[in-house]
């Protein structure tokens, strides 16, 4: 039955990374791969002689011995632990989308435009690095990525040119949500489940995440397609915000963003608790400046539907990416059916007897995100090692795992968004902006473990 298990998990997998060659939203896969694993459990649950508990951290005694009603017990409780767990990230990803969004309603971003006064392209490109790498710790750096490729759409008409700061943005965007536990969903997810705490992951993984940020950046501001001037408009002016609120709604919406991790540390309660407490005032803010009145269901009576189109958190809530949460659902609980089996914690004894050097270990594990998604890898990481909460193996995870994914076009969100936005070409991307990528992320993993080692020997 393991055997099975392995086989559909693994199908399931090459699904997800074949989205774009099958034509399949990845959601599916990962949905139906869940349902099936579980299912499979429940039918077998019998024949199965280990059960992993995940509080503990270790195989739990007897299970082989235990009556059907007992294991299925254990199986309920084990299932509904994994739900909470992934409810808390899928519920902190809403928070955030709803206050993006909510951003973006009063076009707070255009806010940024304001920042770009150069026409040379090597401060362009440096301009648009710095950006990338410091919004994508704070809004993660998907969006941060959508906001800078908008940006650059309306300064930049070369296409061309536009390819290759839209590389660089990808890069430094990856590089920026490493360091952050509000940058990535992978550093979130080991914020969440503590394995990393937000000071000590910022600590330790900054400077290996400004390496990775700053060293393709140098090598790339060396390149004919920086050098020169542009002209930023036709009429050289920047277009400014529709909504006198913007600046407002954006200084607001990234400091109630940031404000989380503070909240967490505080009071010690689920960092989801934090967020909807910053969307609840992001969001008051947001209902007085339209001046619409609240509606946030739109199962509202007659005498409010008018005004329910004008409500930006109505607004905001219809344009969050359901399919990604939807995905994250699937995937989480997908690889949490492997850990609860010990297969995960099986897989980890094996590959630490192979490849004793741990190092090795998350260096592959971030140049095999790029090929595959690095949200199961991180996840199934979770199930495989058991080390203590900020522990380096952790920080090394979470920067491998953010980083590495920006050697192919396909292997970040970030790659993803911008090759939609920017129709941008994947054998492109890997012959002109690939090794880039790569330098970066050796020079940022090799930063780590200089740092890590001298701090361990001090």
């Amino acid at each position: 039955m393991e055997t099975i298990l392995i086989i559909v998990f693994l199908a399931g997998y090459l699904a997800i990374t074949l989205e774009h060659n099958l034509k399949i939203d990845k959601l599916i896969p990962a949905l139906a791969m869940m349902a099936i694993l579980w299912a499979l459990i429940s039918f077998g649950i019998d024949g199965f002689d280990s059960w992993f508990d995940s509080t503990k951290h270790a195989l739990i005694d007897g299970f082989g011995l235990m009556g059907h009603e007992e294991k299925m017990h254990l199986v309920e409780e084990t299932l509904l632990h994994h739900l909470g767990k992934t409810a808390e990230i899928l519920v902190f990803l809403l928070g955030a989308m709803t206050i993006v969004e909510i951003i973006d309603y009063f076009d707070g971003f255009a806010t940024i435009k304001g920042f770009i006064k150069t026409k040379s392209k090597r401060k362009l490109l440096w301009l648009f690095s710095i950006l990338a790498f410091i919004l994508s710790a704070i809004i993660d750096n998907l969006t941060a990525t959508i906001v800078l490729v908008t940006i650059l759409q309306k300064v930049i008409k070369e296409r061309e040119t536009r390819l290759w700061f839209a590389g660089l943005i990808i890069i430094n965007a990856n590089a920026g949500g490493a360091w952050s536990p509000i940058g990535d969903v992978t550093t979130t997810m080991l914020w969440i489940a503590n394995k990393v705490s937000a000071y000590q992951l910022v600590l330790h993984v900054f400077i290996p995440s400004v390496v990775c940020m700053v060293v393709p950046t140098i090598v790339a501001s060396r390149f004919k397609a920086f050098s020169g001037q542009l002209a930023l408009d036709p009429d050289g002016t920047v277009e400014p915000s529709k909504s006198k609120y913007g600046a407002t709604m954006l200084y607001l919406g990234l400091g109630a963003i940031v404000f989380v991790p503070f909240f967490k540390t505080i009071t010690h309660l689920p960092p989801y608790v934090g967020m909807m407490l910053s969307l609840a005032v992001v969001a008051t803010f947001a209902e007085i400046y339209s001046n619409a009145k609240f509606a946030i269901s739109s199962a509202i009576d007659d005498e409010h539907h008018a005004s329910a189109h004008h409500s930006p958190v109505h607004a905001a809530l219809t344009k969050i990416e359901l399919p990604s949460i939807l995905f994250f659902l699937g995937i989480l609980l997908a690889v949490a059916a492997l850990e609860s089996l010990g297969i995960l914690f099986n897989y980890a004894e094996v590959l630490k007897t192979a490849i004793p050097n741990t190092d090795i270990v998350v260096l592959l594990l971030g140049i095999g995100s790029a090929v595959i998604d690095n949200v199961p890898l991180v996840a199934a990481s979770m199930g495989m090692f058991s080390e203590p909460m900020d522990s380096p193996l952790w920080h090394f995870i979470a920067y491998s795992a953010g980083t590495g994914g920006s050697m192919l076009i396909i292997g970040s969100a970030a790659g993803v968004v911008a090759m939609g936005m920017e129709k941008i070409d994947f054998f492109w991307y890997l012959k002109k902006i690939a090794w880039l990528a790569f330098i970066g992320f050796i020079a940022g993993g090799l930063v780590f473990i200089a740092l890590r080692d001298l701090v361990l020997n001090v």
